[in-house]
């Protein structure tokens, strides 16, 4: 039986509160993120993701600095982006940023790199978006030259060349891990694959079965690379929330997650989330993870048994949820979760 990793991701959402219409400021919400990555620590939790976003609804911008506060309060729990979006950054100063992260807190760290489903950082630092698939196929490959590869020579399109260049500092860990993020694209799965990396499948909509051609595609393609897919873990992201019944559950987290997915959707041209769709993304074989423990427990074991993965990453604060009740989420999710998959 595969042991699955259990652990937590947030953005720093700043929705609106649907019930007081009150909008938490960025440095409290930050805050409370770091009170979330204490407690996922002290309930067994084996890794926080935060994530990088530039709009104001979400305080994290800068994840690895918010990770490396983490780390000065935390002993165990492995920091992960969720995730670096790599196509609008510098592959150089991303792999110093975790190798320092990975020193300061004793080999923790990981990455978690995608092409990013918001658009913003791309204007925001000078990029193209007819450029999406080729900058981050390039700066992916010059982030694995430099994690593999103390001095590096490397030229490309998007940035100067490197000639026998030295990088540092040198993470803890040799090799620093490095994820990739995929929302839906078989693309993504086989450079993943042909590169011997893991994949975190970020599943928030349909029902999760329909993921075994990726998981299946992942292993396939590592196979044919020559790599062992027992060292390219698997893992999902998905949404939900544990609470102490599936009743209460239900209760706390539709209308903030509902007044989230509409905002968001509206961007995309997508209509309001109504309750109907949510009644079917939490049922059995919806999306959304979202119950008391055993119901929780119920659909990680199902990934597992479908999918094959090797860790599962819960997303509670999609809309704004009061921080008692993303602690109370997140205690239930070590204590009474993990147990239950960890035994099935």
């Amino acid at each position: 039986m595969v042991k699955v990793e259990l652990g937590v991701t947030t953005f720093a959402e700043t929705y609106p509160d649907p019930r007081t219409g009150e909008t938490i400021g960025h440095g409290e919400r930050l805050r409370q993120v770091l009170d979330e990555i204490v407690l996922a620590e002290e309930v067994g939790l084996e890794v926080y993701g935060v994530g990088e976003h530039h709009r104001p609804d979400f305080a994290s911008s800068a994840p690895a600095v918010v990770l490396a506060a983490a780390a000065g309060m935390t002993k165990r729990i492995r920091l992960t982006p969720a995730v670096v979006i790599l196509s609008s950054d510098d592959p150089v100063r991303v792999f110093q940023d975790y190798a320092t992260l990975d020193l300061v807190s004793s080999g923790r760290a990981e990455l978690l790199v995608g092409r990013g489903s918001f658009i913003e950082s791309f204007p925001l630092f000078g990029y193209s978006l007819s450029d999406y698939d080729e900058l981050f196929t390039e700066k992916l490959d010059l982030l694995l030259a430099i994690r593999d590869n103390e001095r590096v020579t490397w030229s490309g399109r998007f940035r100067s060349a490197l000639e026998d260049q030295p990088i540092y500092p040198r993470p803890e860990q040799d090799p620093l891990p490095v994820w990739i993020a995929v929302g839906g694209s078989p693309e993504s799965i086989v450079r993943a694959g042909t590169r011997g990396l893991p994949v975190a499948l970020a599943i928030i909509g349909g029902n999760p079965d329909r993921f075994s051609v990726f998981a299946d595609l992942h292993r396939k393609t590592l196979l044919e690379s020559g790599y062992d897919p027992a060292l390219a873990p698997l893992a999902v992201h998905a949404h939900g929330y544990v609470a102490d019944t599936t009743e209460q559950a239900v209760e706390e987290y539709y209308n903030p997650y509902a007044v989230a997915m509409t905002q968001l959707g509206r961007e995309r041209g997508w209509g309001p989330m109504n309750r109907q769709q949510f009644e079917m993304m939490r049922g059995p074989g919806g999306s959304l993870v979202l119950g008391d423990v055993e119901t929780v427990a119920k659909k990680i074991i199902r990934m597992r048994e479908i999918l094959g993965i090797d860790r599962f990453m819960l997303h509670i604060s999609v809309g704004t949820l009061p921080h008692g009740q993303v602690l109370r989420a997140i205690e239930l999710l070590g204590d009474e979760v993990a147990p239950r998959v960890e035994s099935t």
